[in-house]
């Protein structure tokens, strides 16, 4: 195994962790009496996972420990923080946490576009994921707002306009992919009898 996919495992034993922390803090404020340790321990972990994103990236860049077990677990552990960060900021007891027609909107496109990759995958045989510019822009938004809420900043106009940019953008990215995918079908022959996406 290689130092990369090590530190990709490392980022996928954080997440728990970073749940943890953030669960026990709503749970303290909850009871009226926030342990702000908590937060901050919460912070910490999502920010050395997020790094170690970056980390493993350049060492399996820089020293061509790329293999076909860190491509899968990757992109795995990256959405599985992204996910566990939003969807616990959401139900639990976190100040001014996030509304769930954000959470329900990120996971559905998310699902939605490897459901559909899935699809043409089995039918087609081969998928092509293009990144598109849209996808990272409401990444970068979505990851503002999980800040934004995990901070604790000031401003609720603020906090609601970022929430709803990234909102935007992901309902963007999802039509663009769907339509991405849907070409994919159709130049296959499949669009003959039926799309799929």
């Amino acid at each position: 195994m290689t130092t990369a996919t090590k530190i990709t495992f490392v980022r996928l034993f954080l997440i728990p962790v970073f749940v943890a922390f953030a669960v026990h803090y709503a749970d303290t404020v909850a009871q009226g009496k926030p342990s702000e340790w908590y937060r901050w321990a919460a912070v910490a972990t999502f920010i050395i996972a997020s790094l170690s994103d970056a980390l493993d990236g350049y060492i399996a860049r820089r020293f061509n420990q790329q293999s076909r077990l860190g491509r899968i677990l990757d992109p795995a552990a990256d959405k599985g923080l992204l996910f566990a960060a939003i969807v616990t900021l959401t139900v639990s007891s976190w100040p001014n946490s996030l509304p769930l027609w954000f959470t329900t909107l990120v996971i559905s496109r998310d699902v939605g576009c490897l459901v559909g990759a899935l699809l043409i995958q089995h039918a087609v045989g081969k998928v092509h994921v293009r990144p598109h510019w849209s996808g990272k822009v409401a990444t970068f938004f979505q990851m503002v707002a999980l800040a934004w809420v995990m901070l604790g900043l000031p401003g609720d106009l603020a906090r609601h306009s970022i929430i709803a940019i990234a909102g935007v953008f992901t309902l963007l990215s999802a039509i663009v992919y769907s339509l991405d995918g849907l070409r994919q079908a159709h130049d296959s022959g499949l669009g003959e009898a039926g799309t799929v996406d």
